[in-house]
């Protein structure tokens, strides 16, 4: 080969420098920082409690008194009074004997038993998540200060795809 063909292909090569494409390679830069990125999840939930109150049950109370009373009072009404007054004196007669059955039935009747009874009350809360939704990272490469974020935290270093290409001037 002679000077002037291998000096054509010299210059072939460098013209064709800028035209070549760009190489990429993998390599470690030194994390500085991770910041977590959070955000606050409102989770509601149902709280409930079990008190114990004491309720009074009601008296058993007898009807049969009243019912004897007014019967009674009602054949002592209708012997009194003749006409629209004995309907009047029977019908009045039932009620004054139902009253005072009932008095004389249920005289010794004591108030109910006070019992325990359980009452369960329930309401609703917030309860507050914090989830970490990614990281905030900061690392040197090279001298020179990056940050990205990630969705997991790289630890001390972390790895990267370096791309290099031709400066064009």
């Amino acid at each position: 080969m002679n000077a002037k063909t291998t000096l054509l292909f010299a210059a072939l090569g460098c013209s064709a420098l800028p035209l070549a494409h760009a190489t990429d390679f993998e390599d470690y830069g030194r994390v500085t920082r991770v910041t977590p990125v959070t955000e606050q999840v409102n989770r509601p939930r149902q709280e409930c409690r079990t008190e114990y109150v004491q309720v009074q049950q009601p008296a058993e109370r007898s009807v049969g008194g009243s019912i004897l009373g007014g019967i009674l009072g009602a054949a002592v009404g209708s012997q009194v009074g003749s006409g629209s007054g004995k309907t009047a004196a029977t019908a009045a007669g039932a009620i004054a004997g139902a009253v005072i059955g009932d008095r004389t039935a249920n005289q010794n009747v004591q108030p109910g038993a006070v019992q325990e009874q359980a009452v369960k009350q329930c309401r609703m809360v917030d309860a507050i998540e914090t989830r970490t939704t990614g990281y905030n990272v900061e690392y040197d490469y090279r001298g020179r200060i990056y940050t990205n974020f990630m969705s997991y935290d790289p630890g001390q270093r972390i790895r990267l795809r370096v791309s290099v290409e031709p400066m064009n001037n």
